[in-house]
């Protein structure tokens, strides 16, 4: 390959282009979009993705996880495959960055290197995974990629089973075929994804490009506080065994927790219901929803123990039972080095600032960082919104990116020569 390759740059306006078409699938409100996994606007924008691979000369793939990919062959016999990607899924009224930029500016490398008959000694190849969001089953598409989805994750889901099955069956999937869509790691050259950060550092510091060093460990449980019902107006305060109070303390405790001994860590309680859940009667049950991460492993597995352990003492201080259920678990990675050093090339090559960054938001790369040498690239976000029609990344920033992934891209390719 010669060093024409260097001045390389994607297809500003057919990148753009395509973005404003995607845009319109699945349209929420003036600037955001509502693409839940395998909903009718999910299976649109990739038969969307497809149908702009085919026009472009490249072959398309769906695996049984109904990972939706575009090839492009090098001709080598036995050459590995370099993937690029993210997803097309959205949380319903979300974004219109988040995920989807990643499989667009995939799809645009690989058009702009077969335009300009770059040759190549690794087949490339952009990739969809199936709800990485996690609306149905939290990465279902990479982890079953990955090799590490199980039987068990599709039965108890974290999501709804009823509606998992009503999805799978409309998208023609089925248990079977997802937990054989596992790659072969031995053809794979490694992965690499371009996502906007969904936070705020890089737009605050004035960098253009984040490289990833490590992606946030996640855990998820359900704690559920038990006490006994009574009425409202005629059970003294001391005297009841209010699930509710339970609860409430342990959110007030986790929050401390994190702020005074694991000031780098995350911790959130997203649901609460309560039962009866009447006005007038005390709750009998208390059922949250808790997770927590933390970019390295050492932190999570010490945070875990320190919330756990808050969750049975506010228990016992309100004269409380208390049910806690694992859901399930991303543990933190380290992405490869050699990627990272590709990325940090590619940007510097563009005239790009570039500093290392860690994701505290789960990601695909999570699931493939243990299968190949994974690379992760950040683009700011305005204001860190993220996970909101309000999510918005400058569009030069967009095209920046696009072009490191390319650049990216045939500094790994070369290095298999």
């Amino acid at each position: 390959m010669d060093s024409n390759w260097k001045n390389l740059r994607i297809n500003e306006q057919r990148f753009k282009s395509d973005f404003d078409e995607l845009c319109q699938i699945g349209k929420f409100g003036a600037t955001g979009v509502s693409r839940p996994a395998l909903s009718d606007a999910h299976s649109e924008a990739r038969r969307w993705f497809h149908r702009k691979a085919r026009e472009a000369g490249l072959i398309t793939h769906i695996d049984g996880a109904g990972n939706h990919s575009a090839r492009l062959e090098c001709n080598r016999k036995g050459a590995k495959s370099l993937l690029m990607g993210s997803h097309l899924d959205s949380v319903p009224n979300g974004g219109r960055y988040d995920g989807a930029l990643g499989v667009l500016a995939a799809l645009e490398v690989l058009r702009s290197l077969k335009e300009n008959n770059i040759p190549l000694a690794v087949n490339l190849e952009a990739i969809d995974f199936t709800d990485e969001e996690g609306i149905l089953v939290s990465f279902l598409g990479s982890f079953a990629f990955s090799g590490k989805l199980t039987t068990e994750d599709l039965t108890n889901p974290r999501g709804n089973r009823l509606e998992l099955e009503n999805r799978l069956k409309q998208a023609g999937m089925s248990a079977e075929g997802i937990l054989a869509a596992r790659c072969d790691p031995g053809t794979l050259a490694g992965y690499l994804e371009l996502h906007v950060e969904q936070g705020p550092l890089l737009e605050a510091q004035g960098v253009d490009i984040g490289i990833v060093s490590n992606i946030s460990g996640i855990s998820f449980y359900r704690l559920t506080y038990i006490g006994k019902a009574g009425h409202a107006g005629t059970i003294s305060m001391q005297d009841r065994r209010d699930a509710s109070q339970g609860s409430s303390a342990f959110t007030l405790a986790a929050r401390q927790i994190v702020l005074e001994q694991f000031p780098e860590c995350f911790s959130n309680v997203g649901v609460a219901r309560y039962e009866p859940g009447l006005f007038n009667v005390i709750p009998e049950k208390a059922e949250i929803a808790l997770e927590f991460r933390s970019a390295y492993m050492d932190q999570f597995t010490k945070l875990k123990s320190a919330l756990l352990q808050r969750a049975e003492e506010e228990a016992a201080r309100f004269n409380l039972g208390l049910n806690i259920e694992f859901l399930g678990q991303r543990i933190p990675v380290e992405l490869d080095e050699t990627m990272r050093h590709a990325i940090l090339e590619a940007s510097e090559s563009l005239g790009l600032r570039s500093a290392p960054i860690i994701s505290r938001a789960g990601h695909d790369a999570q699931a493939m960082a243990d299968v190949c040498p994974t690379g992760m690239i950040f683009i700011p976000s305005v204001a860190g919104i993220s996970h909101s029609p309000d999510e918005l990344t400058h569009w030069q920033d967009c095209v920046n990116g696009a072009n490191v992934l390319l650049q990216t891209a045939l500094r790994i390719a070369i290095s298999f020569s």
